[in-house]
């Protein structure tokens, strides 16, 4: 009695579903590509791709241009892959992050987001300015997810700068030719101010080129990378001082060749950041007369003064692109953590 089978079947319904898992392999590559371009060109996004979007592409609003500044939307020189940044608007009801910047926002909170805010969707607070020059705003106290600063126990930290290693198709250091002991570059200015008072006192004990709106003597960026670099030494004094708040004015003559004299948070701050040997903290010496008999010693040892650039050998500086940066990392953040968030006491953690 016949059974109906025969040896080929298995080999047909094998060779059926072959062709079937082909034919959606097939579609598959049509469909994301196109999708790929359209969200690395910043076009909208088509309603019928959100489930595609959520599973492919983290997408990042920019709400507000810090201080006005446009940047690039884009990730690409941080290799961050799957990113879509956008200043759209109207892809706010996607958008599974939104970017606010502090100092842009109004005390009313007139220029936030009227809408309800989708149960998905994290509200990122950034600032890159301390406390000091950063107006408290009652009304921001519960509406954050996240908070994106300098600081380093924020849920998205962005240091003024970080060493990343030497590769060795890099070309080695080589020190600038210097004719000046200590410089400064200073605009904000006010006797009151701690570093005001230490530079006077300093002064009176060293020789200190003095630049910026403050000594009536602006210079344009070319200038300013000049000045650093033909410094032995330059002060690195910080207008305000609070936790972790260390900025471009401790990086800058790192990557140009100066040795930063530092004044704002404690030394094991900077040290977080920098070798030990690579900068010389004011909190080192009694007094600023002691200092300035440090820089004199020193700019008659070469062999010591050398020593803090030992580091050179091994590490780079880079310096933030704050805006950019932040939007970046704030995408890679919301990829790597999906879980519900909430940041519900803003002014206590950042004002105190």
């Amino acid at each position: 009695m016949s059974t109906g089978w025969t040896p080929q079947r298995p080999f047909l319904l094998l060779l059926v579903l072959c062709f079937i898992c082909l034919f959606i392999s097939y579609k598959a590559d049509i469909t994301y590509p196109d999708f790929e371009r359209r969200a690395q060109s910043h076009d909208s996004i088509p309603s019928n791709s959100t489930e595609l979007l959520n599973k492919t592409h983290s997408v990042v609003l920019v709400w507000m241009w810090p201080f006005g500044f446009k940047f690039e939307l884009n990730c690409d020189i941080f290799n961050f892959t799957r990113c879509h940044l956008t200043d759209n608007r109207e892809l706010y009801h996607k958008a599974h992050g939104v970017v606010f910047h502090h100092r842009d926002i109004h005390g009313s909170l007139e220029n936030m987001p009227k809408g309800p805010r989708p149960v998905f969707q994290k509200w990122v607070w950034s600032n890159m300015e301390s406390p000091t020059n950063s107006g408290k705003i009652t009304g921001l106290n519960k509406l954050f997810n996240l908070t994106c600063n300098y600081r380093r126990d924020s849920s998205i930290p962005v240091p003024y700068g970080y060493l990343y290693p030497v590769t060795s198709a890099e070309e080695s250091f080589k020190l600038p030719a210097k004719d000046k002991l200590v410089c400064w570059i200073v605009s904000h200015w006010s006797p009151n101010m701690k570093r005001v008072q230490y530079y006077n006192e300093l002064k009176k004990h060293v020789t200190i080129h003095a630049y910026g709106r403050a000594f009536q003597k602006p210079i344009g960026d070319e200038d300013f990378v000049k000045i650093i670099s033909a410094c032995k030494f330059y002060l690195s004094f910080e207008n305000s001082f609070h936790r972790d708040y260390i900025t471009e004015k401790f990086f800058n003559p790192l990557t140009w060749g100066s040795v930063p004299v530092v004044m704002g948070p404690p030394r094991h701050t900077y040290e977080g950041h920098a070798p030990a040997e690579s900068f010389i903290h004011v909190d080192d010496f009694p007094s600023p007369k002691e200092l300035a008999e440090r820089l004199l010693y020193l700019d008659q040892n070469h062999t010591e003064y050398m020593r803090f650039f030992n580091w050179r050998s091994t590490f780079k500086v880079k310096g933030a692109l704050f805006g950019r940066e932040i939007a970046c990392k704030t995408c890679r953040y919301l990829q790597n953590h999906k879980e519900y968030q909430a940041f519900n006491d803003l002014n206590t953690w950042y004002w105190g």
